[in-house]
């Protein structure tokens, strides 16, 4: 009892402290049970380590100060003392005990993703990331299950390139956002199509792994309604700092009158789908191809050159013919340029002769469907047929 009073105390007195430093100095205001643990745990163990820090030093210049050569001290000789040898190893020891007891308890509860209302697979990919909305259960059964989609970093270009004013949200802004219902536990299914992620929203007290080939879980339960923000936590390769991740919480009713717009906007565009959950075959997911090459130096990010390219690149009203050449340059040159994800690289004969040899038309279809490892469209379903089979025989044409 009176260590659970001491950590109350120095909770509640380094807690008032906190309030007057600025926010950046300090964790996030927690948004949900697990990041309002860590957050107590936190203030607790450096309540400790301030205690033991006044401690030890100040005995450390007290002695100095006390027991100087200047004022006639003589240093005792002693070799062993059962007491203090005592004292210094059991004194730590109980620390210690004290400090794991709440620490093991919050981490149990951060790994128990048990029972959860609604399941969602985040995929990371260079540079975004993929969410699928795998099963609701209880009131959420149905409510949003099978519904896909990507989340590209929405700062723009000219933000990047120091051409426009940067936004509130510079970097941390995304096109489609994750959206919750508050109230609910939330399960996130995490893996990677490529190389290793991680899944962080600080406010959640939530920071997953995403490991290609492996499927990891986490779980929150967010308290209020807003806009939480995060990104990906491992570096992952040079657009690594490209890659936020923004979670909309909303009320339930709210949020099954979100996912009924999204459904009946994407029923007729559903043409692909990841790999089941729990096979734990990431190599069967959707490869990263959103990316782009800036004409202009400095080289601009990918998806956000894509985004760019996407806008400037579509075919002029009255049927005007789609440009390979540019949308190849715009999107397809992320995995194609070089090669990567399985994708066969341009000017490539020998990796190109077996897919040429299937025809036209098979080529065309299975990149507008999607196959294996590529999405739909590359994963941008903005480009329309025209331009995708454009594309396609742009890149027949470089590598015959």
């Amino acid at each position: 009892m009176k260590r659970q009073a001491f950590g109350a105390a120095m909770s509640a007195l380094l807690a008032g402290a906190a309030t007057s430093v600025r926010a950046d100095l300090n964790l996030q205001t927690p948004q949900t049970p697990i990041a309002a643990q860590i957050y107590d745990l936190h203030l607790l163990i450096m309540g400790v380590c301030v205690v033991i820090f006044i401690g030890v030093f100040g005995m450390m210049f007290y002695s100095i100060l006390k027991h100087r050569k200047s004022v006639g001290h003589k240093a005792a000789h002693f070799h062993e003392n059962t007491t203090v040898e005592v004292i210094w190893t059991v004194v730590p020891f109980l620390i210690l005990m004290g400090m794991a007891y709440p620490a093991t308890k919050t981490v149990i509860a951060m790994k128990d993703t048990s029972n959860p209302d609604l399941t969602i697979k985040a995929t990371g990919y260079q540079w975004k990331w993929g969410y699928e909305y795998v099963k609701g259960e209880g009131d959420l059964a149905g409510v949003s299950d099978g519904i896909q989609f990507y989340s590209n970093l929405k700062t723009s270009l000219d933000e990047i390139q120091n051409q426009a004013p940067k936004g509130e949200n510079y970097l941390l802004d995304v096109d489609e956002p994750l959206v919750v219902p508050v109230g609910k536990k939330v399960r996130i299914l995490t893996t990677a199509n490529d190389v290793i992620h991680a899944f962080w929203v600080p406010a959640f007290g939530v920071k997953q792994d995403a490991i290609p080939g492996f499927i990891r879980d986490t779980w929150f339960k967010v308290d209020q309604p807003g806009t939480y923000r995060g990104q990906c936590a491992e570096l992952c390769g040079k657009e690594h700092g490209f890659m936020p991740i923004v979670v909309i919480a909303m009320e339930q009713a709210e949020f099954k009158a979100w996912a009924d717009k999204r459904k009946v906007a994407a029923a007729p565009a559903q043409t692909a789908t990841d790999a089941p959950v729990g096979s734990g075959d990431a190599a069967a997911m959707p490869t990263e191809a959103p990316a782009a090459e800036a004409a202009a130096a400095p080289e601009a990010p990918m998806q956000v050159a894509a985004a760019e390219t996407k806008k400037a690149d579509k075919p002029a009203a009255g049927g005007a013919k789609a440009d390979g050449a540019k949308v190849y340059n715009g999107i397809c040159v992320a995995c194609h340029a070089a090669g990567v994800a399985g994708a066969p690289k341009v000017g490539d004969k020998a990796a190109w002769k077996a897919r040429i040899a299937q025809g036209q038309a098979t080529l065309h279809e299975h990149a507008i469907k999607g196959i294996r490892a590529m999405p739909a469209k590359g994963g941008n379903p903005a480009l329309s047929d025209d331009e995708v089979k454009a594309a396609v025989d742009y890149m027949v044409a470089q590598s015959k």
